[in-house]
């Protein structure tokens, strides 16, 4: 097993419990516990964990990982729900579609790159701040990319600041997809991130439709700043039914819950 495929099951092990061991980590992946310690310690300088006596245990509410370690954490769930956010995407245009920046919305994104419609004259119009997204989509053909400007933040490879904002709220698109560090009944939608926080909102404001795609490792999860509450959005994409408060919350707040 190579060193990516360690780490990403080490977080999934960290997502379900919360806290991970050496000796458990050893005996679940086949490998010494010298191994383990490295792997451990790799994470820990990305940010990902923080290391504690014989294992490690999650990092607090304002820890962000960076897109790459983000892109290796539950892959599977992040393309199941792409497949599941891609289906939403209506198949006749002229139609416009908002992007978030965000792992799982890479998935999308990479689904987008081979996409056509089945009927319609025009195009998808696409909109969005990130970065490596624009380069995904902007070689297919039944797509119109719309890069929104603004600083870019190394971590996320996203544009952010007040131009960001403004370049949203001129824009109405159908369909909005954002991502979220974390999903709670009490705290809504949130993230990190200030900056990040205030584009999300300024995406969610300007769409007709808001769809957040959400894997079940973030349910229950509160990050650092709100940036939407149960209420202001319309569906909800994840790859496993939410616990009993949670899918309380949503169906409280009207939110339509499709499990990939």
């Amino acid at each position: 097993m190579y060193a990516t495929e360690r780490h990403s099951r080490i977080l999934e092990e960290l997502d379900a419990s919360g806290r991970v061991s050496v000796a458990g980590l050893s005996r679940v992946l086949d490998v010494t516990g010298e191994t383990i310690r490295r792997d451990l310690d790799a994470l820990e300088a990305a940010g990902a964990l923080r290391r504690v006596h014989g294992g490690a245990v999650r990092r607090g509410s304002a820890v962000e990982l960076g897109l790459p370690e983000r892109q290796q954490r539950n892959s599977g769930a992040k393309r199941a729900i792409a497949r599941a956010a891609l289906a939403l995407i209506p198949t006749t245009v002229p139609a416009s579609i908002a992007l978030d920046a965000g792992s799982t919305t890479g998935e999308l994104a990479e689904l987008l790159a081979g996409w056509r419609p089945r009927s319609g004259d025009g195009v998808l119009d696409v909109i969005t701040h990130a970065i490596p997204l624009v380069g995904v989509l902007q070689a297919n053909s039944a797509l119109a990319v719309h890069a929104v400007g603004g600083v870019v933040r190394p971590t996320t490879s996203a544009a952010v600041g007040a131009v960001t904002v403004e370049g949203f709220a001129r824009v109405r698109p159908d369909l909005a997809f954002v991502g979220a560090n974390g999903l709670s009944a009490g705290f809504g939608l949130s993230t990190p991130d200030e900056r990040e926080a205030a584009v999300k909102a300024a995406i969610v404001r300007s769409a007709r439709r808001t769809i957040a795609l959400v894997d079940a490792s973030k349910h229950g999860d509160e990050s650092l700043i709100r940036f939407a509450e149960l209420a202001d959005i319309d569906t909800l994409v994840t790859d496993a039914p939410p616990d009993p408060g949670l899918a309380a919350a949503l169906a409280a707040a009207d939110v339509e819950v499709v499990v990939a």
